[in-house]
Protein backbone atom coordinates (compact mmCIF):
# COMPACT_ATOMS: atom_id res chain seq x y z
CA UNK A 1 0.00 0.00 0.00
CA UNK A 2 1.33 3.85 -0.53
CA UNK A 3 2.48 5.42 2.31
CA UNK A 4 0.73 9.09 2.60
CA UNK A 5 3.86 10.83 4.21
CA UNK A 6 6.50 9.47 1.91
CA UNK A 7 4.25 10.21 -0.91
CA UNK A 8 3.55 14.02 0.39
CA UNK A 9 7.47 14.30 1.45
CA UNK A 10 8.43 13.85 -2.53
CA UNK A 11 5.10 14.61 -4.12
CA UNK A 12 7.14 17.44 -6.49
CA UNK A 13 9.53 14.94 -7.69
CA UNK A 14 6.88 11.94 -8.05
CA UNK A 15 4.34 14.49 -10.18
CA UNK A 16 7.04 14.22 -12.99
CA UNK A 17 7.66 10.71 -12.46
CA UNK A 18 3.96 10.50 -12.50
CA UNK A 19 3.39 12.33 -15.23
CA UNK A 20 6.02 10.71 -17.71
CA UNK A 21 4.26 7.32 -16.56
CA UNK A 22 0.76 8.38 -17.28
CA UNK A 23 1.26 11.30 -19.85
CA UNK A 24 -2.19 12.04 -20.25
CA UNK A 25 -2.49 13.81 -16.66
CA UNK A 26 -2.65 17.54 -16.57
CA UNK A 27 -0.76 19.39 -14.54
CA UNK A 28 -3.82 21.17 -12.80
CA UNK A 29 -5.22 17.34 -12.55
CA UNK A 30 -1.79 16.82 -10.27
CA UNK A 31 -1.87 20.16 -8.15
CA UNK A 32 -5.23 19.37 -7.36
CA UNK A 33 -4.53 16.08 -5.92
CA UNK A 34 -1.64 17.93 -3.75
CA UNK A 35 0.32 14.47 -2.44
CA UNK A 36 -3.14 12.83 -1.46
CA UNK A 37 -2.86 8.92 -2.54
CA UNK A 38 -6.00 8.00 -2.79
CA UNK A 39 -7.20 11.09 -4.98
CA UNK A 40 -4.13 10.56 -6.70
CA UNK A 41 -5.27 6.61 -7.25
CA UNK A 42 -8.54 7.16 -8.03
CA UNK A 43 -7.44 10.22 -10.70
CA UNK A 44 -5.16 7.56 -12.63
CA UNK A 45 -7.89 5.21 -12.74
CA UNK A 46 -10.80 7.54 -14.16
CA UNK A 47 -8.05 8.88 -16.78
CA UNK A 48 -6.69 5.40 -17.67
CA UNK A 49 -8.96 2.62 -16.99
CA UNK A 50 -6.37 0.64 -14.96
CA UNK A 51 -7.31 -1.34 -12.23
CA UNK A 52 -6.33 -0.18 -8.60
CA UNK A 53 -4.05 -2.76 -7.53
CA UNK A 54 -1.96 -2.24 -10.56
CA UNK A 55 -2.11 2.11 -10.24
CA UNK A 56 -0.69 1.46 -6.47
CA UNK A 57 1.55 -1.07 -7.52
CA UNK A 58 3.21 1.43 -9.83
CA UNK A 59 3.21 4.20 -7.80
CA UNK A 60 4.90 2.17 -4.87
CA UNK A 61 7.43 1.49 -7.24
CA UNK A 62 8.00 4.96 -8.39
CA UNK A 63 8.18 6.04 -4.54
CA UNK A 64 10.31 3.24 -3.65
CA UNK A 65 12.60 4.54 -6.35
CA UNK A 66 12.33 8.03 -5.32
CA UNK A 67 13.68 6.68 -1.93
CA UNK A 68 16.35 5.21 -3.20
CA UNK A 69 17.81 7.87 -4.89
CA UNK A 70 16.97 10.17 -1.65
CA UNK A 71 18.85 7.82 -0.09
CA UNK A 72 22.26 7.83 -2.35
CA UNK A 73 22.25 11.84 -1.99
CA UNK A 74 22.08 11.61 1.45
CA UNK A 75 25.17 8.69 1.52
CA UNK A 76 26.90 11.00 -1.08
CA UNK A 77 26.26 14.47 0.94
CA UNK A 78 27.46 12.43 4.22
CA UNK A 79 30.53 11.02 2.70
CA UNK A 80 31.33 14.74 1.19
CA UNK A 81 31.02 16.55 4.78
CA UNK A 82 33.34 13.37 6.33
CA UNK A 83 35.87 15.14 3.75
CA UNK A 84 35.57 18.68 3.78
CA UNK A 85 35.67 17.89 7.73
CA UNK A 86 39.00 15.92 6.92
CA UNK A 87 40.41 18.66 5.02
CA UNK A 88 39.68 21.35 7.87
CA UNK A 89 40.98 19.07 10.70
CA UNK A 90 44.39 18.63 8.33
CA UNK A 91 44.56 22.53 7.76
CA UNK A 92 44.00 22.93 11.08
CA UNK A 93 47.06 20.61 11.89
CA UNK A 94 49.65 21.77 9.86
CA UNK A 95 48.89 25.70 10.95
CA UNK A 96 49.37 24.83 14.58
CA UNK A 97 52.55 23.02 13.80
CA UNK A 98 53.60 25.72 11.79
CA UNK A 99 53.09 28.76 14.76
CA UNK A 100 54.45 25.98 17.47
CA UNK A 101 57.50 25.68 15.09
CA UNK A 102 57.81 29.54 14.76
CA UNK A 103 57.07 29.80 18.30
CA UNK A 104 59.71 27.41 19.29
CA UNK A 105 62.70 29.03 16.67
CA UNK A 106 61.32 32.79 18.60
CA UNK A 107 61.85 31.42 21.78
CA UNK A 108 65.73 29.76 20.52
CA UNK A 109 66.34 33.47 19.14
CA UNK A 110 65.77 34.98 22.03
CA UNK A 111 67.82 32.36 24.49
CA UNK A 112 70.78 32.94 22.44
CA UNK A 113 71.00 36.41 22.02
CA UNK A 114 68.55 38.32 24.63
CA UNK A 115 70.00 41.49 24.43
CA UNK A 116 69.16 42.03 20.81
CA UNK A 117 65.79 40.53 20.96
CA UNK A 118 64.97 43.11 23.12
CA UNK A 119 66.21 46.10 21.14
CA UNK A 120 64.61 44.67 18.00
CA UNK A 121 61.03 44.63 20.15
CA UNK A 122 62.01 48.21 21.79
CA UNK A 123 62.63 49.44 18.39
CA UNK A 124 59.68 47.71 16.63
CA UNK A 125 57.27 48.98 19.61
CA UNK A 126 58.85 52.70 19.00
CA UNK A 127 58.01 52.70 15.02
CA UNK A 128 54.86 51.39 15.70
CA UNK A 129 53.88 54.01 18.30
CA UNK A 130 55.46 56.42 15.86
CA UNK A 131 53.48 55.51 12.76
CA UNK A 132 50.55 55.03 14.66
CA UNK A 133 50.75 58.75 16.23
CA UNK A 134 50.64 60.07 12.75
CA UNK A 135 48.14 58.43 12.21
CA UNK A 136 45.86 59.76 14.98
CA UNK A 137 47.21 63.36 14.33
CA UNK A 138 46.06 63.30 10.48
CA UNK A 139 42.71 62.50 11.34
Amino acid sequence: MINQQVMQGSWTELKGQIKERWGQLTDDELTEVQGNAQRLVGLIQRKTGEAKEKVEQELDQLLSSGASLASRTAAAIREATDHATDRVHQSYEHVADTVKAGYDQTQHMVKQRPIESVAAAFGSGLVAGVILGLVMRSR
